[in-house]
């Protein structure tokens, strides 16, 4: 891990070492048939082997704990944890020691030193202990920087530093995708659904303990990883919530435009923020790990000048018996509107009132409700056409056909129809 040795001998000598959770003994056991040579003479050396589990001693896993052998792998949102020793080689008193640790990346370099002050003096045979840590935030390349200067007894004002490389890697990948939902039947309207896929990189298992998504002050998140609709409910995922490598899992929510957002969110253009997912998890010895997000962004459904939605339509109609629908119209725009109301007849929908009317002038933002009737005179899955506004303004007409659809039936017996 050390990468740059000073060439000066000097009265101080430092080691650094990275602080990590001792890891289950591995061993390789060998076997044989009982029949052949060695007979039994394997599995009684397995046996009296302390670091093997008893009775299941041909398992390669033991139940002792072995210190890391090497500086491991990092991976993002872990804590990096170091032991830093400064000791005092040299038969003489050295003074005014400090010692600094800094952590280089890509990006900034940040001091990681628990103390900045000076050391009065260090005895022969004595030394200088630090422990640092830092959440790992960025992939890529990393040097740990550690300087030490010093002085001694002859005034002799000396300096040294080592540096440490290291790689942090990816842990997850986390991938979303975001769904429009927009619910014409309902009062609170654009409600937008978020899937995230989260997959397992590395090459051990994770306990998941937490994910959940912080909404942007625009929104309301549910969550809907449980089995029951109640916040304690058990998880889709069962009790023991663990992602073995390279699985991947889905997590979806629910999120809704706040009350005093909902009556603009059918006018919202452009890119919205969502939100950030927080994620919590743990390795096999316990080592915690956290990743945020950035904010995730998605691009609000584009509605034109001009928003038409059924606020209020029945499932079910009789054959040419009229029903009322409720319509609800939204300027998008940037203008003022003055809109006319046309209905045009199909073959099956026939609409009931005066074609042309005024709707009146409709300024940017704001939305008028407009009751409406029709009868179908075909039974069957029938969609609701033929609906233009034209805005007097600008001379120019805006077309909806496909609304929504209504089932007709017949009243009467299939025979009499």
């Amino acid at each position: 891990m050390d990468v740059n040795q000073t060439k000066q001998e000097h009265l101080l000598a430092l080691k650094v070492m990275r602080l990590t959770k001792p890891t289950l003994f591995t061993n390789l056991p060998v076997t044989c048939e009982d029949r052949d040579l060695p007979g039994d003479l394997f599995g009684q050396l397995m046996k009296e082997d302390p670091s093997t589990i008893k009775g299941a001693e041909t398992l390669m896993l033991g139940e002792m704990l072995t210190l890391p052998q090497n500086f491991g792998n990092i991976f993002l949102g872990e804590t990096f944890s170091s032991y830093i020793s400064v000791h005092n080689d040299s038969s003489q008193v050295v003074k005014d020691i400090l010692v600094k640790a800094d952590l280089q990346t890509s990006s900034q370099r940040l001091n990681l030193s628990a103390s900045n002050s000076a050391v009065a003096e260090l005895k022969p045979e004595c030394c200088i202990d630090d422990v640092i840590h830092h959440e790992v935030k960025e992939i890529g390349t990393h040097i740990l920087v550690c300087a030490v200067s010093y002085t001694t007894q002859y005034g002799e004002k000396l300096y040294f530093r080592k540096f440490f490389k290291f790689q942090v890697l990816k842990p997850l990948d986390v991938k979303t995708k975001f769904y429009n939902a927009e619910s014409d039947l309902s009062s609170v309207t654009d409600e937008v659904f978020l899937e995230a896929q989260i997959q397992n990189i590395t090459t051990s298992p994770m306990f998941m303990e937490k994910v959940s998504l912080e909404p942007s002050m625009m929104y309301n998140v549910t969550e809907l990883n449980t089995v029951s609709s109640s916040d304690e409910g058990e998880s889709t995922f069962g009790k023991m919530s663990y992602l073995q490598p390279m699985d991947t899992r889905q997590y979806l929510y629910c999120l809704k435009p706040k009350p005093e957002y909902a009556e603009k969110a059918g006018v919202i253009k452009g890119v919205t923020v969502i939100g950030k997912l927080d994620i919590v998890w743990k390795t096999n010895l316990g080592e915690r790990g956290r990743l945020q997000t950035s904010q995730l962004q998605r691009m609000a459904p584009g509605y034109g000048d001009i928003r038409l939605s059924l606020e209020v339509i029945p499932d079910t109609v009789n054959l040419e018996e009229p029903f009322d629908i409720m319509c609800k119209i939204t300027n998008c725009s940037e203008r003022t509107m003055d809109l006319v109301l046309e209905m045009c007849n199909t073959s099956s929908i026939h609409w009931c009132g005066v074609s042309g009317r005024q709707l009146g002038k409709l300024n940017p933002g704001a939305s008028l409700s407009l009751p409406l009737t029709v009868f179908s005179s075909v039974q069957g899955l029938q969609s609701i056409s033929g609906l233009r506004l034209t805005d007097t303004f600008l001379k120019r007409t805006y077309e909806y056909d496909d609304i929504a659809q209504v089932c007709v039936v017949c009243p009467f017996k299939s025979n009499e129809c």
